[in-house]
């Protein structure tokens, strides 16, 4: 029991598996020699990471999408959040046709403590936030003072 109180914090882990070159390469490549405007997105949103004493509250900004847009997932004490989208745009003139396409995905990882209660975890996304709300186990609640009178 004790196990669950000092391993309660949640770290997060940032990954995002969209960039295939180093920021050296990115800089060297970065202007866009055909007059375009370069268009790629490697943005994670942000998060917030709220604990209280009966669970913890994660809020990612993610505005413009849908409900539907999300996957979430917990995997072997890891907590998934990932989304895709895919884009695009066909502009047809008498000389020329120009096509776009944009491709806007992130993923965010974060590892869930043994106090979370992995069967009751629920989101709901409403005005651009997703908000994850954990549940701490029974076990791990504060329990409240006990008075012993003196007999």
């Amino acid at each position: 029991m004790s196990n669950l109180k000092n391993n309660s914090i949640m770290s997060l882990v940032k990954r995002n598996n969209d960039v295939w070159f180093p920021s050296i390469f990115d800089e060297f490549l970065k202007p866009d020699w055909l007059g375009g405007i370069q268009n790629y997105n490697t943005h994670v949103p942000a998060v917030n990471i709220q604990e209280t004493e009966k669970d913890f509250i994660l809020e990612l900004v993610v505005p413009g999408k849908t409900k539907e847009d999300f996957n979430i997932e917990v995997d072997d004490k890891v907590l998934t959040i990932s989304s895709e989208h895919k884009e695009e745009k066909k502009e047809d003139n008498d000389k020329y046709t120009r096509r776009e396409f944009r491709h806007y995905a992130f993923r965010r990882s974060f590892n869930l403590p043994d106090s979370i209660n992995e069967e009751d975890i629920n989101a709901a996304y409403e005005n651009g936030i997703l908000k994850l709300t954990l549940p701490k186990r029974e076990e791990a609640l504060p329990k409240p003072k006990k008075v012993i009178e003196i007999s």
